[in-house]
């Protein structure tokens, strides 16, 4: 019985020790933005200015470092505030190479117009394509608003067919889900319809229309909805980017959107490195939200030389305590994701998603006829159709194509071999230069220089050449133009050899820097941005090679020096 009554006072007691540990535990959260916040009288909702008072001298804007203890406020800059002002409204955010739709009020409604119809893309320069947006952009222009606002969205349909439009995300009436025949009639062309809800939630959302084929085609834009009061830690720059996937087949600038293969890849439309950089204050606070828009993949974007924590999703923001510390965030499918870091590592940081073939632009082969060490000739197929998942011969079920569902089956499945679209030499016997071949000069790249891998040519290397870096860098000098825009002045001449596809470059500049770039007055050198990496080179000459027939043309490297061209395919 004294046993009994002993198990009996220790169960209790550790039960009233694990109370008063939880509301310990749960007691600054209490007063915090992830908990309900005590109301005053009059009902407004008071700042997000709870326990990140705290002191944050133990960690450094200027450098990277690890900060305080694991779990402390200043671990890898978990809770240290941006260079604002506690109490300032949430920082506008920016949505390179997108506009943002204008609104009127009309009795107290913030009313937007969106004209759903074809257009015109530009994913690098000279390469347009046919998509479907609004407003005459694609991905449409970003739709920003605030908690607790009421917005009339008003949807004109100038498209050949009709159409809907999903606000993705929010909680709203049912009847403006913006799905045909479950919620509402169609919006046939020439026609209109009214979106209208009040705005309770805060966030990274999106809107798209929601037929599959019309998102295929580019239907979606981003909804930024601002918080009543900003949160804390309160940050100094605020991104968006929309990921989406491209299936275009050659000779075409329309999307195939029945293909489960792409060889395209956009961040607000552009591909790297026509994607406008990132330009941040070296010590800021920076979030950085992610929605992914893809038919299919899903995207891993990795930031080089920060750590940054993922603090919301497209459900709105995260508590604290399910912060994640990483450098690399999954967004899946019709997700978003925001991450929050201190920009405290100054250069030009590159941002990409890590699948290996979304980092290469309209999926250009480039790595020549794998296994050419093993087979001779180079035999180019026309199998593009079922790369790009068009059945040839028989629908994707039947006996030829059922193993692959009318998807390429991969490398040595065939006699057919992918070519590179760049400049290309043949050996005599018809070999490919560097593949058992006499040539290997590969169009003068310096790839003789293989110490350890048999010879001064790569013919001996399995898998040579792989990504043909030294054939970076060439551009005619409209496409420079374009590239080289106000925000990237300062770096590297060459800079954009190194990013393709799903790449943006995050510049974290010293505040000197940062006022030129941005003001655009005041003279930056070449590389001043990217600390002892100097200004950059350029190949400055290209020797004679097998081209597609064109006769050669002046391009320029990066600041305009001539250097000796001949006709890319």
């Amino acid at each position: 019985m004294a046993s009994e009554t002993t198990r009996r006072s220790f169960l209790k007691g550790g039960t009233l020790a694990a109370a008063g540990l939880v509301a310990a535990g749960a007691a600054p959260g209490a007063e915090g933005a992830d908990a309900p916040a005590k109301q005053p009288a009059d009902n407004k909702k008071q700042p997000h200015d709870h326990k990140h008072q705290h002191d944050s001298s133990d960690y450094s804007r200027k450098r990277p470092g690890p900060g305080g203890p694991v779990g402390s406020a200043t671990d890898r800059g978990k809770l240290v505030p941006g260079l604002r002002k506690p109490g300032e409204p949430p920082v506008p955010v920016v949505t390179p190479d997108l506009p943002k739709l204008p609104f009127k009020m009309k009795d107290g409604v913030k009313e937007f117009h969106l004209v759903a119809r074809h257009t015109r893309r530009e994913f690098l320069p000279g390469d347009w394509m046919d998509v479907w947006g609004y407003n005459d952009s694609m991905p449409g222009p970003t739709i920003e608003a605030n908690q607790g606002d009421r917005v009339r969205i008003v949807l004109h349909n100038e498209l050949p067919e009709s159409t809907v439009l999903h606000l993705h995300g929010l909680e709203l009436p049912n009847r403006y889900d913006g799905v045909h025949g479950v919620t509402q009639e169609a919006i046939r062309p020439g026609k209109s319809f009214a979106y209208e809800l009040d705005l309770h939630q805060d966030g990274t959302f999106f809107y798209h229309s929601h037929g599959p084929m019309q998102e295929g085609l580019g239907m979606a834009g981003l909804f930024i909805i601002h918080p009543r009061s900003a949160y804390q830690p309160v940050v100094d720059h605020d991104f968006a980017l929309m990921i989406q996937e491209w299936a275009i087949l050659p000779q075409s600038t329309v999307p195939n959107v029945t293909s489960m293969e792409f060889n395209w890849f956009t961040l607000n439309g552009r591909s790297a490195p026509y994607t406008t950089p990132l330009l941040v204050r070296l010590g800021s606070r920076v979030r950085i939200r992610f929605v992914n828009m893809s038919p299919i993949d899903h995207h891993p974007m990795h930031l080089h030389g920060h750590t940054f924590w993922v603090t919301g999703t497209e459900g709105g923001r995260i508590p604290e305590s399910a912060w994640i510390p990483s450098n690399n965030v999954l967004v899946g499918v019709a997700q978003a994701r925001e991450v929050e870091f201190i920009a405290n590592n100054p250069g030009d940081w590159v941002l990409h998603c890590h699948m290996f073939h979304h980092m290469m632009n309209h999926m250009t082969v480039m790595v020549g006829p794998m296994g050419g060490h093993t087979r001779g000739g180079m035999p180019a197929g026309a199998n593009a159709q079922s790369g790009m998942g068009m059945t040839q011969g028989g629908p994707a079920l039947s006996r030829e194509n059922g193993p692959s569902l009318g998807r390429g089956m991969g490398e040595h499945t065939s006699n057919e071999r992918a070519m590179r679209t760049g400049p290309q030499e043949a050996d005599k016997a018809g070999g490919h230069a560097g593949h058992g071949g006499s040539g290997g000069d590969m169009g003068g790249m310096q790839h003789g220089g293989h110490e350890g891998h048999g010879g001064t040519t790569g013919g001996r290397v399995p898998g040579f050449p792989a990504d043909m870096i030294d054939m970076m860098g060439m551009l005619p000098e409209a496409d420079l133009k374009k590239i080289n825009k106000p925000e990237t002045r300062g770096m590297r001449r060459n800079w954009f050899a190194g990013v393709e596809a799903l790449h943006t470059i995050v510049r974290v500049l010293p505040p000197d820097l940062y006022d030129k770039v941005v003001s655009g007055k005041g003279d930056v050198e070449p590389g001043a941005s990217v600390p002892g990496g100097g200004p950059g080179e350029m190949q400055a000459a290209v020797t004679t090679i097998i081209t597609n027939g064109t006769r050669p043309r002046r391009r320029l490297d990066g600041h305009g020096a001539q250097v000796r061209e001949v006709g890319f395919v």
